[in-house]
């Protein structure tokens, strides 16, 4: 069986210890906050990331571009290693596509190689969970082939469902009108939305109050998980530095559905630049999203 690894960004939220102990690959979007530019070698640590953002900074963020995919992919192809890249959700970047010309040019190149790049339709610990499980086929013993058609199969299947504490930052981003984050904001209401099948965000209603916003998300994972309901054992919940409500929330599903796997993570900067603090996300396998 052909050598192969599998990469993904760092928009998966997954821990840095899950990358090095997994040997799963990262290129790393950036983002720049009041007037200085962040990289992967230089990014803020997350709390003070959110703390400033508390106290009103606005980051902005870049995707990855093609150089920057280049340099992630080239080394593994150096030691003849096939590479399964499972991307940042193309409805919400263009990171997905640099990826994928990168790739080519790669494969051009190197023409005894193969890169599969994956748009996961995903964002957060839901593409986390993604590159989670396909990594697991692979320290299992699928080949290259088998888990890059299962990840392309099932991607559709993790479900996203989310809340965020201040509408403002959805605005910023073009998610809500001012109206909408105005009223929001005056009425205490809290919108939950998720990550259709295309990738984008989508309101899926909205609750007058934090800790319902957070009950529904549970609610909500009744609703969609389906026949995965008998055999669900993994969540992941990404948090905008809010980890004793993401705790809160784990124990809500853990009243129900009995949790072997859990990673709880914050929502790092390059998302966290648009949903702000406070913004909570469950991730799950369920029969649609």
């Amino acid at each position: 069986m052909r050598d192969y690894v599998i990469t993904t960004d760092n928009n998966a939220d997954l821990p840095d210890s899950y990358y090095k102990e997994h040997g799963v690959g990262c290129v790393y979007l950036s983002y720049s906050m009041d007037g200085k530019h962040y990289t992967h070698e230089n990014f803020l640590p997350v709390e003070e990331f959110y703390a400033k953002m508390r106290a009103g900074s606005l980051p902005t963020t870049a995707q990855v571009n093609p150089e920057d995919a280049r340099k992630l992919f080239e080394p593994y192809l150096k030691e003849e290693k096939d590479i399964i890249h499972i991307a940042f959700s193309s409805g919400l970047s263009g990171t997905y596509n640099s990826c994928r010309i990168a790739a080519q040019e790669l494969m051009e190149e190197y023409p005894e190689r193969s890169v599969v790049v994956v748009d996961s339709l995903a964002a957060s610990l839901g593409q986390g969970l993604l590159v989670y499980l396909a990594q697991k086929m692979k320290e299992d013993g699928e080949d290259m082939e088998t888990v890059a058609r299962w990840a392309e199969e099932h991607r559709k299947n993790i479900v996203h469902l989310f809340t965020v504490d201040d509408l403002n930052h959805l605005y910023r981003g073009g998610r809500v009108t001012k109206t909408t984050a105005v009223l929001g904001g005056m009425l205490n209401i809290k919108p939950v939305l998720h990550v259709d099948d295309e990738g984008k965000l989508v309101p899926l209603g909205k609750v007058r109050g934090r800790k319902k916003s957070l009950l529904e998300l549970v609610s909500l994972m009744d609703k969609k998980i389906g026949s995965y309901a008998g055999s669900c054992d993994t969540i992941f919940i990404s948090h905008g530095d809010c980890r004793e409500e993401a705790e809160f929330l784990s124990e809500k599903v853990k009243e129900k559905y009995h949790i072997k796997t859990e990673i709880i993570n914050h929502v790092g900067a390059t998302i966290g630049a648009h949903s702000g603090p406070g913004t909570m996300a469950l991730f799950f396998v369920g029969d649609v999203r």
